[in-house]
């Protein structure tokens, strides 16, 4: 689960060129802008990730002006995205831990305060299926898609050590999954279940596709108990549509088949005998240290453009053959997201 509040050790600090009253200050893979002498290095402090939307509390009101948000769905808030003071990027918010009584002393560097100070993660409303009718939650098939960033979990570089990997293009639209197992025929958004009632826009491209019928049959040739297809569905009205679609597209990034997520090949040779498209794939190579030794070296590999134009929102990294990782606690994967796009599009 991702910590979206946590007590973590700044472990650098860096004047700013021309700047008398703030500094960078250096956390895990990020870096936040803070006041002058506010922190030093070696000691811990609360950090924020980008995307936190922070409770409406004395200690945040310092926010209200830039940051101030009312939610249809979280209610009132702080929104935390990605800024520049000074010209350097600016992405989170650290503050000290003395800021926050319910925080115990003694608390372990690493831990998770998220839930402890109320801290939600910004959503929107999700436009390309909310239109439907949601019947519930995810079905058991279906994990939830959320990549973990190499800025928050700087660790996952050294997990690639020696690993095939290769890396596909993030592409900017919302999570869409379908999947059969033994309770049906399920298709779902992020992170709600859809009814078949002609209402969600994504549940008319999958009949459109025909690929109920089309899972169906290759579940019954291999003799599965549930296969699913998780994918970014991108279209006019989706993000803004910043790869400037004229009509929806869903681009596959997972094939699981009984629980288990497929390597790249059966994963893309699925998607070709499926007819469907999947992420591109920008690179694949052996040895992902050797070739991008730092998160510094990830982040310039993520920035460019999509075909059509505009930022692209970044990349993601994973091994050929799926391998477990003890940071995650599932299949290794991280995504790294272009700093160009967060400054221009948040």
């Amino acid at each position: 689960m991702r910590k979206l509040a946590s007590v973590q050790k700044v472990w650098k600090i860096e004047p700013i060129e021309g700047a008398d009253k703030i500094e960078l200050a250096h956390v895990l893979g990020w870096q936040c802008v803070a006041g002058k002498g506010q922190f030093r290095e070696g000691e811990d402090a609360v950090y924020f990730e980008i995307d936190s939307f922070l409770p409406v509390r004395e200690e945040f009101e310092f926010l209200r002006k830039n940051s101030f948000k009312t939610n249809p769905i979280l209610g009132e808030g702080f929104r935390l995205r990605t800024q520049r003071f000074r010209g350097q990027i600016s992405q989170g918010l650290l503050m000290p831990l003395s800021a926050f009584p319910e925080i115990p002393d003694g608390v372990e560097t690493g831990t998770d305060v998220t839930e402890l100070l109320g801290v939600r993660k910004w959503e929107e409303e999700e436009r390309a299926t909310s239109d439907g009718t949601a019947v519930g939650g995810l079905p058991y098939s279906i994990p939830k898609t959320d990549e973990m960033r190499v800025q928050a979990y700087p660790g996952l570089l050294d997990e690639f050590s020696g690993l095939d990997y290769y890396i596909t293009t993030k592409m900017d639209g919302t999570s869409c999954s379908v999947s059969i197992d033994t309770t049906g025929f399920h298709v779902t958004g992020r992170s709600l279940e859809w009814k078949d009632d002609d209402k969600s826009s994504f549940y008319k491209l999958v009949k459109k596709m025909g690929l109920r019928e089309k899972m169906e049959r290759r579940v019954k040739e291999h003799g599965l108990e549930s296969l699913t297809i998780q994918g970014e569905l991108c279209a006019p009205g989706i993000q803004k549509n910043r790869l400037k679609l004229r009509e929806p597209h869903w681009y596959v990034f997972t094939v699981r088949e009984d629980g288990r997520r497929l390597d790249m090949h059966h994963m893309l040779s699925t998607c070709n005998m499926l007819n469907l498209e999947h992420v591109p794939v920008e690179e694949i190579g052996t040895d992902l240290v050797t070739a991008y030794p730092t998160v510094e070296a990830l982040l310039e590999r993520a920035d460019g453009e999509y075909p059509n134009g505009g930022k692209k929102e970044g990349i993601v990294i994973r091994p050929v053959y799926p391998v477990y990782s003890p940071t995650i606690g599932g299949s290794l994967s991280m995504k790294v997201v272009n700093n160009n796009y967060l400054l221009k599009n948040e």
